[in-house]
């Protein structure tokens, strides 16, 4: 089951994603954690920390999943 994240704004970075769910502290580790570990955004590899997320958009990380709304 997906939680849901719910922006106010047209999109939120991959990065912002990571920090705001708590999976890294800071913004500055978003970098060396996409190095080392798999996401996935709509089923796909991602690695980019600036990537785009818009609402509907699935988030996988670590077996969480992250819709976004």
């Amino acid at each position: 089951m997906s939680k849901k994240i719910t922006i106010d704004t047209e999109f939120i970075t991959l990065g912002q994603l990571l920090k705001d769910t708590g999976i890294i502290a800071t913004g500055g580790q978003a970098k060396w954690y996409l190095r080392e570990n798999s996401v996935s955004l709509n089923g796909e590899l991602e690695n980019r920390r600036g990537k785009k997320l818009r609402k509907g958009d699935v988030v996988v990380v670590d077996d969480q999943s992250f819709e976004i709304e």
